[in-house]
């Protein structure tokens, strides 16, 4: 596939930057951003990166997204933003969760962005669902069929606990493609062992380490929902 991605807004500390919570949505935009697109290469799509990250106001910066897209031909856009307005930075126990935006019910991307919100989900997400917006500049004025995926809330704590940017990309990949990029790099849909192997080299990849084991299992739970294998080792 050919795909163009951006993170949305200017960048951080910038007119027109994204929601502020817990969590700066600019920034973590782009962290996902940037992952969605080093495993979507992996995988052998060709992706674009059309982010802008220094436009004048908030219109300049649209148009600048657009007009990058629409500078390619590809089969998908996908938007990477998140969501504001729960105002829980306690935690309640309850997520507010993924959604995905599409520009009305005939988007070709309405497979894409179900996937995606069942691939977030299974991270522990809230699915909110596909839903629909004619208004949404992006949506309106790229020529490919887009999303718009509003990964979790930035101001609910509930959420943040379970957020990572690697695994939130990793499930956007796959809501897209599938398929997953193993640790080494590999497609786990094709990689394989050999049977008649008497000796087999593992290559392990530590993501974190956690004085409390509930926040290890926690980032098991999280890394097995998005298709990689995970072990917690003391």
């Amino acid at each position: 596939m050919k795909i163009n991605v951006h993170a949305g807004h200017n960048a951080d500390g910038r007119v027109a930057c994204g929601a502020i919570g817990l969590i700066k949505e600019s920034t973590e935009a782009r962290k996902v951003k940037n992952e969605v697109i080093k495993q979507l290469k992996a995988l052998g799509h060709t992706v674009y990166d059309c982010t802008v990250d220094d436009a004048k106001n908030v219109s300049a910066n649209l148009s600048g997204i657009v007009s990058k897209c629409n500078a390619h031909t590809v089969d998908l856009d996908i938007s990477i933003h998140f969501n504001s307005g729960r105002n829980d930075k306690k935690g309640d126990g309850d997520n507010a969760g993924v959604e995905v935006y599409l520009y009305n019910s005939s988007s070709k991307a309405k497979n894409y962005a179900t996937n995606v919100c069942k691939a977030v989900a299974a991270l522990g997400f809230d699915n909110r669902g596909v839903k629909y917006s004619t208004g949404l500049y992006v949506l309106k004025h790229t020529n490919a069929p887009a999303m718009l995926i509003e990964c979790c809330f930035v101001d609910d704590a509930d959420d943040i606990k379970l957020y990572n940017y690697k695994t939130m990309a990793a499930a956007i990949v796959k809501g897209i493609t599938g398929k997953t990029v193993s640790a080494s790099g590999t497609n786990s849909s094709t990689a394989s062992s050999s049977k008649t192997s008497t000796t087999t080299t593992l290559y392990k990849v530590q993501v974190g380490a956690y004085s409390k084991k509930a926040n290890a299992e926690s980032m098991v739970k999280k890394l097995k929902a998005a298709g990689f294998e995970a072990s917690i080792i003391s």
